[in-house]
C-alpha cells in the first residue's frame, strides 16, 4: 500500500500529515511508531491525520511517536488550517477543527494565495485539578509545592484541552530534559501522565521554554504547552492578562493571549516536502 502525505512544521513541531478525504490510514497507532523515526521512517513529532467531519470544516487526529493518540496539538491544528485551504477544502479564511478537546476555531493569514500565520482559539485554560487531571488535595495546583519525579517543585497545573505541568526556573537550557522531564510526566500525580515546561521569565511580555511532551519527548514547540504557560505566568503574577506574551521555544517564538474566557495562540505554519511511502 501506498500513502501520500506531506510533512509539515509549526514553530519546530514536525508532524506527518496524511489527508483522510481522500485516503484510508488503518492503524494510525502503529504508523506514527515506524514513520516518526528519523534514521528508519519519515522522522516526525508523530502523524496527524486530516479527516472528514459532520460537524466541522475537518477533524483531526494526532498520534505520538509512541503511538498514543492525543487531544490537542495547538502547532499541528495550524498546519492543519493551511492544508486544508492551499488544498481547496475551505472557501473563506476561517476554518472550524473538530478535535477530542472541543471544535476550535481558525484565523488564516493569506498571503498571496498561501497560508502564512494563524491565530486558533484554544479555548479556556482550566485549572481545576480534576480536569486536568491532578491528584492533589486543593481544587487547583497554582504555585504548588510538591515532590514530583523525585525533586522538590513548585508547579502550576493547567488544562489546555490536554494536562499541563509548568514550572518555573532560572534556566531551562541548563536542564537535562530527559532526566528531569521523563519522571514527571510518569509521576504518580498525572494518572494520564502530563507534558512539562520549563519556564524562564525574562520580562512580563516574554517567556523561556523548554518542553517535555508526554509521548514524545523534548520537541522544538508546543503550541498548548506555550498557552499553558502563559497562563500559569498570569496567573502567579509574572504576565499581565489580555496582552501578547511571546513565547521563545527552540523552534521559533509563539504569540499568546491569555483572558479567563480563553487563550489564543498565533504562529506560522510551513511545509516542508511531500512525499509517498510504501506500507
Amino acid at each position: 500500500m501506498k500513502l501520500r502525505f506531506t510533512k509539515m512544521q509549526g514553530c519546530g513541531n514536525d508532524y506527518i500529515y496524511f489527508d483522510c478525504f481522500q485516503q484510508e490510514i488503518a492503524e494510525p497507532e502503529k504508523l506514527s511508531i515506524r514513520l516518526s523515526q528519523y534514521h528508519f521512517g519519515i522522522g516526525g513529532d508523530g502523524i496527524i491525520c486530516i479527516c472528514p467531519s459532520e460537524v466541522a470544516d475537518a477533524k483531526m487526529r494526532i498520534f505520538n511517536q509512541d503511538g498514543s493518540e492525543g487531544k490537542m496539538c495547538g502547532n499541528g491544528i495550524r498546519c492543519v488550517g493551511k492544508y486544508l485551504y492551499e488544498h481547496g477544502y475551505l472557501t473563506g479564511e476561517t476554518a472550524r477543527i473538530e478535535t477530542l478537546s472541543g471544535i476550535k476555531i481558525l484565523r488564516l493569514s493569506v498571503v498571496d494565495g498561501k497560508v502564512k500565520e494563524v491565530c486558533v482559539d484554544m479555548g479556556k485554560a482550566e485549572f481545576a485539578a480534576e480536569k486536568i487531571p491532578v491528584r492533589i488535595d486543593k481544587e487547583e495546583a497554582v504555585n504548588y509545592p510538591a515532590v514530583v519525579g523525585g525533586r522538590e517543585e513548585r508547579i502550576t497545573c493547567v488544562s489546555m484541552g490536554n494536562p499541563h505541568c509548568v514550572i518555573f526556573c532560572e534556566e531551562p537550557d541548563a536542564l537535562n530534559l530527559e532526566e528531569v522531564g521523563l519522571p514527571v510526566e510518569r509521576d504518580f500525580m498525572f494518572p494520564e501522565r502530563v507534558n512539562t515546561e520549563f519556564i524562564k521569565v525574562m520580562d512580563a511580555h516574554n517567556l523561556k521554554m523548554r518542553v517535555w511532551e508526554r509521548g514524545s519527548g523534548e520537541t522544538l514547540a508546543c503550541g498548548t504547552g506555550a498557552c499553558a504557560s502563559v497562563a500559569a505566568a498570569v496567573r502567579c503574577g509574572f504576565c499581565p492578562e489580555n496582552e501578547e506574551i511571546t513565547v521563545h521555544l527552540k523552534g521559533g517564538a509563539l504569540n499568546i493571549r491569555y483572558t479567563k474566557d480563553t487563550v489564543f495562540m498565533t504562529g506560522g505554519a510551513e511545509v516542508v516536502f511531500e512525499g509517498e511511502v510504501e506500507i
